[in-house]
Protein backbone atom coordinates (compact mmCIF):
# COMPACT_ATOMS: atom_id res chain seq x y z
CA UNK A 1 0.00 0.00 0.00
CA UNK A 2 2.76 2.73 0.69
CA UNK A 3 4.67 1.95 -2.41
CA UNK A 4 1.26 2.58 -4.14
CA UNK A 5 1.04 5.88 -1.97
CA UNK A 6 4.82 6.54 -2.80
CA UNK A 7 4.18 6.04 -7.22
CA UNK A 8 1.34 8.29 -7.09
CA UNK A 9 2.88 11.02 -5.29
CA UNK A 10 6.37 10.71 -7.35
CA UNK A 11 3.98 10.69 -10.67
CA UNK A 12 1.38 13.84 -9.20
CA UNK A 13 4.77 15.37 -8.99
CA UNK A 14 5.68 15.25 -11.93
CA UNK A 15 2.01 15.88 -13.03
CA UNK A 16 2.65 19.27 -11.61
CA UNK A 17 6.50 20.17 -12.51
CA UNK A 18 5.31 19.41 -16.32
CA UNK A 19 2.51 21.52 -15.77
CA UNK A 20 4.53 24.54 -14.13
CA UNK A 21 7.31 23.90 -16.98
CA UNK A 22 4.77 23.62 -19.52
CA UNK A 23 3.03 26.83 -18.14
CA UNK A 24 6.03 29.43 -17.55
CA UNK A 25 8.82 30.19 -20.19
CA UNK A 26 11.07 32.94 -21.02
CA UNK A 27 11.86 34.82 -24.34
CA UNK A 28 15.43 36.73 -24.65
CA UNK A 29 16.00 40.24 -25.45
CA UNK A 30 15.15 41.53 -29.10
CA UNK A 31 13.63 38.42 -29.87
CA UNK A 32 9.98 36.98 -30.30
CA UNK A 33 8.11 33.64 -30.06
CA UNK A 34 5.77 32.22 -32.35
CA UNK A 35 3.06 30.76 -29.84
CA UNK A 36 0.47 28.43 -31.43
CA UNK A 37 -2.57 26.76 -29.83
CA UNK A 38 -2.97 23.21 -31.38
CA UNK A 39 -1.07 23.53 -35.03
CA UNK A 40 -2.57 27.33 -35.38
CA UNK A 41 -1.09 30.24 -35.12
CA UNK A 42 -2.05 31.86 -31.21
CA UNK A 43 -0.03 35.00 -30.83
CA UNK A 44 3.39 36.81 -30.35
CA UNK A 45 5.39 35.99 -26.99
CA UNK A 46 7.49 39.19 -25.96
CA UNK A 47 10.74 38.89 -24.44
CA UNK A 48 10.71 38.51 -20.81
CA UNK A 49 8.26 35.63 -19.11
CA UNK A 50 5.61 34.29 -20.82
CA UNK A 51 2.68 32.23 -19.69
CA UNK A 52 0.71 29.83 -21.92
CA UNK A 53 -1.22 26.79 -21.49
CA UNK A 54 0.10 23.82 -21.06
CA UNK A 55 -0.24 21.10 -23.24
CA UNK A 56 -2.16 22.72 -25.38
CA UNK A 57 0.17 26.20 -26.44
CA UNK A 58 3.40 25.41 -27.52
CA UNK A 59 6.53 27.66 -28.39
CA UNK A 60 7.44 26.80 -31.99
CA UNK A 61 10.08 29.17 -33.03
CA UNK A 62 11.77 32.32 -31.88
CA UNK A 63 12.79 35.05 -34.09
CA UNK A 64 15.85 37.32 -33.61
CA UNK A 65 15.23 40.88 -33.81
CA UNK A 66 18.60 41.87 -34.49
CA UNK A 67 20.40 43.38 -37.78
CA UNK A 68 21.72 39.89 -39.21
CA UNK A 69 24.17 40.16 -41.89
CA UNK A 70 24.11 37.86 -45.74
CA UNK A 71 27.40 38.09 -47.18
CA UNK A 72 26.39 37.22 -51.32
CA UNK A 73 28.92 36.44 -54.06
CA UNK A 74 26.93 37.70 -57.15
CA UNK A 75 29.10 36.81 -60.38
CA UNK A 76 28.37 38.57 -63.99
CA UNK A 77 29.75 39.85 -67.00
CA UNK A 78 29.84 43.51 -67.88
CA UNK A 79 29.04 45.58 -71.31
CA UNK A 80 32.75 45.14 -72.44
CA UNK A 81 32.77 41.26 -71.54
CA UNK A 82 34.57 40.83 -68.62
CA UNK A 83 33.65 38.70 -65.97
CA UNK A 84 33.12 40.20 -62.54
CA UNK A 85 32.57 38.75 -58.99
CA UNK A 86 30.80 41.46 -56.81
CA UNK A 87 30.85 40.62 -52.89
CA UNK A 88 27.54 42.09 -51.68
CA UNK A 89 26.86 42.22 -47.59
CA UNK A 90 23.11 42.19 -47.05
CA UNK A 91 22.48 44.00 -43.67
CA UNK A 92 18.44 43.21 -42.89
CA UNK A 93 16.49 42.85 -39.53
CA UNK A 94 13.23 41.20 -38.95
CA UNK A 95 10.04 44.38 -38.48
CA UNK A 96 8.77 43.70 -35.00
CA UNK A 97 5.40 44.27 -35.83
CA UNK A 98 5.69 41.99 -38.79
CA UNK A 99 6.87 38.83 -36.94
CA UNK A 100 4.21 36.63 -38.29
CA UNK A 101 4.56 37.37 -41.75
CA UNK A 102 8.38 36.86 -41.49
CA UNK A 103 7.78 33.64 -40.21
CA UNK A 104 4.84 32.11 -41.86
CA UNK A 105 5.24 34.02 -45.30
CA UNK A 106 8.72 32.83 -46.15
CA UNK A 107 10.09 29.23 -45.88
CA UNK A 108 13.77 30.37 -46.41
CA UNK A 109 14.71 33.92 -46.03
CA UNK A 110 18.38 33.61 -47.19
CA UNK A 111 17.29 32.36 -50.37
CA UNK A 112 14.87 34.90 -51.25
CA UNK A 113 17.10 37.69 -50.25
CA UNK A 114 20.23 35.83 -52.41
CA UNK A 115 17.70 36.06 -55.25
CA UNK A 116 16.54 39.12 -55.10
CA UNK A 117 20.24 40.13 -55.17
CA UNK A 118 20.95 38.21 -58.05
CA UNK A 119 18.18 39.94 -59.46
CA UNK A 120 19.33 43.37 -59.40
CA UNK A 121 22.89 43.13 -59.95
CA UNK A 122 22.52 41.47 -63.27
CA UNK A 123 19.90 44.12 -64.31
CA UNK A 124 22.59 46.40 -63.64
CA UNK A 125 26.15 45.01 -64.15
CA UNK A 126 25.93 43.91 -68.07
CA UNK A 127 24.91 47.75 -68.90
CA UNK A 128 27.87 48.85 -67.50
CA UNK A 129 31.40 48.86 -68.87
CA UNK A 130 33.96 47.45 -66.26
CA UNK A 131 34.87 51.09 -65.05
CA UNK A 132 31.91 52.53 -65.41
CA UNK A 133 30.88 49.25 -62.58
CA UNK A 134 33.72 50.10 -60.51
CA UNK A 135 33.28 54.48 -60.46
CA UNK A 136 28.81 53.19 -59.63
CA UNK A 137 29.70 50.79 -56.82
CA UNK A 138 28.03 53.18 -54.76
CA UNK A 139 25.04 53.54 -56.74
CA UNK A 140 24.67 49.69 -57.60
CA UNK A 141 24.50 49.01 -53.81
CA UNK A 142 22.01 51.71 -53.36
CA UNK A 143 19.41 50.06 -55.89
CA UNK A 144 20.36 46.80 -54.21
CA UNK A 145 19.02 48.23 -50.67
CA UNK A 146 15.69 49.90 -52.37
CA UNK A 147 14.70 47.11 -54.18
CA UNK A 148 15.16 44.71 -51.85
CA UNK A 149 13.90 46.47 -49.06
CA UNK A 150 10.70 47.14 -51.57
CA UNK A 151 10.47 43.51 -52.22
CA UNK A 152 11.27 42.26 -48.47
CA UNK A 153 8.89 44.31 -46.49
CA UNK A 154 5.94 42.63 -47.81
CA UNK A 155 7.81 39.70 -45.99
CA UNK A 156 8.04 40.91 -42.55
CA UNK A 157 12.08 42.17 -43.27
CA UNK A 158 13.69 45.36 -43.69
CA UNK A 159 16.72 46.41 -45.22
CA UNK A 160 18.91 47.77 -43.29
CA UNK A 161 21.95 48.57 -45.83
CA UNK A 162 23.23 46.87 -48.65
CA UNK A 163 27.65 47.32 -49.00
CA UNK A 164 29.52 46.36 -51.79
CA UNK A 165 32.30 45.19 -50.94
CA UNK A 166 34.78 44.87 -53.68
CA UNK A 167 34.38 44.03 -57.50
CA UNK A 168 36.69 41.45 -58.39
CA UNK A 169 37.58 40.90 -62.34
CA UNK A 170 39.00 37.66 -63.68
CA UNK A 171 42.95 37.20 -63.20
CA UNK A 172 43.88 38.03 -66.44
CA UNK A 173 41.97 41.34 -66.68
CA UNK A 174 43.27 42.42 -63.53
CA UNK A 175 47.13 42.02 -64.69
CA UNK A 176 46.13 43.89 -67.56
CA UNK A 177 44.89 46.81 -66.10
CA UNK A 178 47.60 46.97 -63.78
CA UNK A 179 49.55 47.12 -66.99
CA UNK A 180 48.09 49.84 -68.36
CA UNK A 181 47.75 52.12 -65.33
CA UNK A 182 51.72 51.41 -65.03
CA UNK A 183 51.88 52.46 -68.14
CA UNK A 184 50.10 55.65 -67.65
CA UNK A 185 51.80 56.70 -64.59
CA UNK A 186 55.44 55.74 -66.30
CA UNK A 187 53.62 58.51 -69.30
CA UNK A 188 52.89 60.65 -66.55
CA UNK A 189 56.63 60.72 -64.48
CA UNK A 190 58.40 60.71 -68.19
CA UNK A 191 56.76 64.07 -68.98
CA UNK A 192 57.19 65.29 -65.51
CA UNK A 193 61.15 64.35 -65.68
CA UNK A 194 60.83 66.13 -68.96
CA UNK A 195 59.06 69.03 -67.96
CA UNK A 196 61.63 69.14 -64.72
CA UNK A 197 64.82 69.46 -67.20
CA UNK A 198 63.28 71.93 -69.16
CA UNK A 199 62.84 73.88 -66.38
CA UNK A 200 66.23 73.42 -65.27
CA UNK A 201 67.82 73.70 -68.91
CA UNK A 202 65.76 77.26 -69.15
CA UNK A 203 66.71 77.91 -65.62
CA UNK A 204 70.34 77.63 -66.40
CA UNK A 205 70.48 79.45 -69.82
CA UNK A 206 69.16 82.56 -67.74
CA UNK A 207 71.31 82.19 -65.29
CA UNK A 208 74.06 82.24 -68.33
CA UNK A 209 72.78 85.15 -70.04
CA UNK A 210 72.67 87.11 -67.08
CA UNK A 211 76.17 86.12 -65.93
CA UNK A 212 77.43 87.43 -69.46
CA UNK A 213 75.39 90.33 -68.89
CA UNK A 214 76.97 91.01 -65.40
CA UNK A 215 80.54 89.64 -67.12
CA UNK A 216 80.13 92.40 -69.61
CA UNK A 217 79.26 95.10 -67.57
CA UNK A 218 82.12 94.49 -65.49
CA UNK A 219 84.47 94.61 -68.32
CA UNK A 220 83.01 97.91 -69.37
CA UNK A 221 82.98 99.59 -66.21
CA UNK A 222 87.20 97.75 -65.99
CA UNK A 223 87.52 99.47 -69.69
CA UNK A 224 85.84 102.87 -68.29
CA UNK A 225 88.04 103.15 -65.30
CA UNK A 226 91.34 102.03 -67.33
CA UNK A 227 90.57 104.98 -70.12
CA UNK A 228 89.86 107.49 -67.38
CA UNK A 229 93.13 106.30 -65.67
CA UNK A 230 95.03 106.83 -69.26
CA UNK A 231 93.30 110.04 -69.56
CA UNK A 232 94.43 111.34 -66.18
CA UNK A 233 97.74 110.03 -66.49
CA UNK A 234 97.89 111.83 -70.09
CA UNK A 235 96.81 115.04 -68.58
CA UNK A 236 99.60 114.80 -65.54
CA UNK A 237 102.05 114.06 -68.12
CA UNK A 238 100.82 116.88 -70.41
CA UNK A 239 101.35 119.65 -67.83
CA UNK A 240 103.92 118.13 -66.08
CA UNK A 241 106.24 118.08 -69.22
CA UNK A 242 106.60 120.94 -71.48
CA UNK A 243 105.95 120.07 -75.16
CA UNK A 244 104.70 116.66 -74.66
CA UNK A 245 101.92 115.48 -76.84
CA UNK A 246 99.20 113.20 -75.67
CA UNK A 247 100.71 110.74 -78.59
CA UNK A 248 104.14 110.72 -76.27
CA UNK A 249 102.56 110.24 -72.97
CA UNK A 250 101.07 107.13 -74.24
CA UNK A 251 103.96 105.65 -75.96
CA UNK A 252 105.52 106.31 -72.33
CA UNK A 253 102.28 104.42 -71.02
CA UNK A 254 102.57 101.45 -73.06
CA UNK A 255 106.38 101.32 -73.14
CA UNK A 256 106.16 101.06 -69.23
CA UNK A 257 103.46 98.10 -69.24
CA UNK A 258 104.85 96.22 -71.49
CA UNK A 259 108.19 96.09 -69.13
CA UNK A 260 105.95 95.80 -66.24
CA UNK A 261 104.74 92.33 -68.09
CA UNK A 262 108.09 91.16 -69.33
CA UNK A 263 109.23 91.25 -66.05
CA UNK A 264 105.85 89.79 -64.52
CA UNK A 265 106.69 86.82 -67.41
CA UNK A 266 110.60 86.76 -66.31
CA UNK A 267 110.06 86.91 -62.59
CA UNK A 268 109.10 83.07 -62.23
CA UNK A 269 111.00 80.15 -63.02
CA UNK A 270 107.96 77.78 -64.30
CA UNK A 271 107.44 80.11 -66.69
CA UNK A 272 107.67 79.00 -70.65
CA UNK A 273 106.50 81.80 -72.59
CA UNK A 274 108.47 83.19 -75.64
CA UNK A 275 107.75 86.60 -76.61
CA UNK A 276 106.97 86.72 -80.31
CA UNK A 277 105.92 89.78 -82.32
CA UNK A 278 102.28 88.73 -83.96
CA UNK A 279 101.11 91.35 -86.12
CA UNK A 280 102.10 91.40 -89.52
CA UNK A 281 104.09 94.61 -89.65
CA UNK A 282 106.06 93.42 -86.34
CA UNK A 283 106.59 89.99 -88.83
CA UNK A 284 108.10 92.25 -91.64
CA UNK A 285 110.46 94.03 -89.27
CA UNK A 286 111.78 91.14 -87.79
CA UNK A 287 112.42 89.85 -90.94
CA UNK A 288 114.11 92.40 -92.02
CA UNK A 289 116.15 92.61 -88.44
CA UNK A 290 117.12 88.66 -89.33
CA UNK A 291 117.99 89.59 -93.19
CA UNK A 292 120.23 92.85 -92.39
CA UNK A 293 122.00 90.77 -89.22
CA UNK A 294 122.82 87.87 -91.89
CA UNK A 295 123.93 90.13 -94.81
CA UNK A 296 126.23 92.36 -92.08
CA UNK A 297 127.83 89.19 -91.10
CA UNK A 298 128.68 87.89 -94.54
CA UNK A 299 129.62 91.49 -95.27
CA UNK A 300 132.17 91.26 -91.98
CA UNK A 301 133.05 87.78 -93.23
CA UNK A 302 134.28 88.75 -96.28
CA UNK A 303 136.43 92.21 -95.05
CA UNK A 304 138.32 90.00 -92.79
CA UNK A 305 139.32 87.53 -95.40
CA UNK A 306 140.86 90.10 -97.55
CA UNK A 307 142.52 92.20 -95.12
CA UNK A 308 144.32 89.09 -93.65
CA UNK A 309 145.32 88.45 -96.96
CA UNK A 310 146.72 91.76 -97.65
CA UNK A 311 147.97 92.07 -93.89
CA UNK A 312 145.60 94.60 -93.10
CA UNK A 313 143.67 94.59 -89.39
CA UNK A 314 140.48 92.89 -90.00
CA UNK A 315 137.34 94.86 -89.75
CA UNK A 316 135.32 94.85 -87.19
CA UNK A 317 131.91 96.38 -87.44
CA UNK A 318 129.59 97.68 -90.51
CA UNK A 319 130.83 101.45 -89.88
CA UNK A 320 133.97 100.33 -91.27
CA UNK A 321 132.68 98.02 -94.13
CA UNK A 322 130.83 101.31 -95.45
CA UNK A 323 133.94 103.23 -95.09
Amino acid sequence: MADFVIAGVIIVALIVLAVFFGTFFTIQTAHAGIIQRLGKFSRIAAPGLNIKVPFIDSLVHTLSLQVQQLDVKVETKTKDNVFVQIPISIQYRVDPDKVYDAFYKLSDPIKQIESFVYNVILGHVPKLTLDQTFEQQAEIAVDVEKSLDASMKDFGYGIVKSLITDIVPDNKVKAAMNDINAAAREREATVSRAETEKLLLVKKAEAEAESKRLQGEGIANQRKAIVDGLRESITKFSEAVEGATAQDAMALVLLTQYFDMMKEVAGTNRSSTIMMPHTPNALSDLFAQFRNAIITGEVAAGASHAAAAQGLRPVTGPAQVAR
